[in-house]
């Protein structure tokens, strides 16, 4: 499955009627060109000025009509207009989020050139307030750099709320181990982010093993031995039996078009099938790109399909283990995605507990600056506990209750910036956490004010 995370986005310029329209085209083409420089598809609707019979404002009008999927609009101000030319455009399409985005003036020799566009900003400002549009402020200053940043995530944000409302995901089985944290209310999920969540039975995968052809289990079987490093000798029965029931998912992935799957691992897979999914969820991440979290964790599912569309790249799931003065000891009990594994893939049949014939995934894990989040439903409404710190390579550790020698599992030592331990401790919402590289607070920040999210 492709996933494509093209940020779009309609640009109209707006200005007076007394400005000269080559100091507007030019501030035009200056904020258009700015917009497609740092990544936006800009749909363009032109220049917008305050004449009596609005036929600048029509023309625009008439591109936004049809182009109803547009996930945002910038109104770009390049100067002094009266905010009546502005609404007009704008009344019609009052469910699209809005960047109101004031453009400003130039320097000459030893004096200030302005055309006066946070005259214009401020006097809107406060009238879309009024009037109940979803929008963000953000303005140019002389001298200073563009808020490009700033720019780039709340239409990133925007572009993400539009695109999720075309979402499915899978979850195989409910409520693995009796959990509490990891359930969803299926009315709440589609109304607010308009995510649908599907469940399939385990029997129904079973049932399509029947349908794989043996070359596509000899083709991903080959793929591991290939591509994987086995640190003991491995029965090809194990290799073959994860392959299948990759493919028997992928067959339910690929008619559906799902973008996340979670799966009832302790109490289906394991208990039921005997066989642990670790090298399933890495085989399925690897055949369809998308992503995965075990334990039916229908609500890390969801974090990890708004953190892809947000920022065009997969994030996977982790689970606490110890806190620590300053910092967090963060790992997986079985598997990792291959694009979160610095180095080689190196797998270790283990044994754990009653569990024969385990696959473990004991590869390192890439380190770096991240972004910590967790979506949960607390009381009636949606809340997203975000933080971000600086992975690192973990210490020496081990999961007691695995065959000696025990093994390291895949981990990182994550130390919080914006926040210490002990306020992260009063508001972590559930054992599983999203990894994400990089900072997305921006974008995250907008993006649940857009949902009306509570970010704690």
């Amino acid at each position: 499955m492709k996933f494509i995370n093209t940020i779009k986005t309609a640009f109209i310029c707006f200005g007076e009627v007394n400005t000269s329209i080559e100091q507007l085209r030019i501030m035009h083409h200056e904020g258009l060109n700015y917009l497609e420089e740092i990544g936006v598809s800009v749909l363009d609707c032109g220049i917008v000025i305050d004449d009596k019979k609005y036929e600048s404002a029509h023309r625009a009008i008439e591109i936004l009509k049809n182009h109803s999927d547009i996930p945002s609009i910038v109104l770009c101000i390049g100067g002094w207009v009266p905010s009546h030319a502005i609404i007009r455009v704008v009344e019609g399409f009052k469910n699209i989020p809005m960047l109101l985005w004031g453009l400003c003036g130039w320097k000459e020799e030893n004096r200030i050139v302005t055309t006066a566009g946070q005259a214009g900003t401020s006097a809107l400002r406060s009238t879309l307030e009024e009037m109940g549009y979803k929008f963000t402020y953000l303005y140019n200053s002389i001298g200073q750099s563009y808020p490009g940043s700033r720019v780039h995530a709340f239409l990133a944000a925007c572009n993400a709320v539009r695109e999720l409302c075309s979402t499915r995901t899978l979850s195989v089985g409910y409520r693995d181990m009796l959990l509490y944290n990891t359930q969803y209310e299926a009315m709440s999920v589609r109304s607010t982010f308009g995510i649908e969540v599907e469940s399939m039975e385990m029997l129904e995968m079973v049932q399509n093993l029947e349908h794989i052809e043996s070359r596509e289990v000899e083709t991903l079987v080959q793929y591991m031995k290939t591509n994987w490093t086995f640190l003991k000798s491995c029965d090809d029965f194990l290799l073959e039996t994860g392959a299948k029931y990759a493919l028997a998912l992928g067959e339910k992935i690929q008619s559906e078009q799902y973008q996340a799957v979670t799966i009832n691992d302790v109490d289906g897979m394991k208990k039921l099938l005997n066989f642990p999914p670790a090298i399933v969820f890495m085989l399925i991440t690897q055949l369809y790109g998308i992503d995965t979290t075990p334990e039916n964790d229908v609500m890390g599912n969801l974090m990890q399909v708004i953190m892809k569309h947000l920022t065009g790249k997969n994030s996977h799931y982790m689970e606490y283990y110890e806190y620590f003065d300053k910092s967090l000891l963060i790992g997986v009990p079985d598997y990792i995605p291959e694009y979160a594994i610095d180095g080689q893939v190196q797998i270790l049949p283990a044994t754990f507990g009653l569990l024969q014939g385990s696959l473990l995934n004991v590869s390192k894990v890439k380190t770096g600056y991240v972004t910590c989040t967790r979506l949960a439903y607390k009381k009636g409404k949606f809340v997203m506990h975000v933080y971000t710190g600086e992975a690192k390579t973990p210490p020496t550790w081990e999961e007691f209750g695995w065959e000696r020698p025990a093994p390291q599992l895949s981990s990182l030592e994550v130390f919080p910036d914006s926040c210490s331990v002990e306020e992260f401790s009063q508001k972590v919402c559930s054992q599983h956490v999203i990894i994400s590289y990089g900072d997305y607070r921006e974008e995250l920040k907008y993006f649940c004010s857009l949902l009306g999210i509570e970010m704690i």
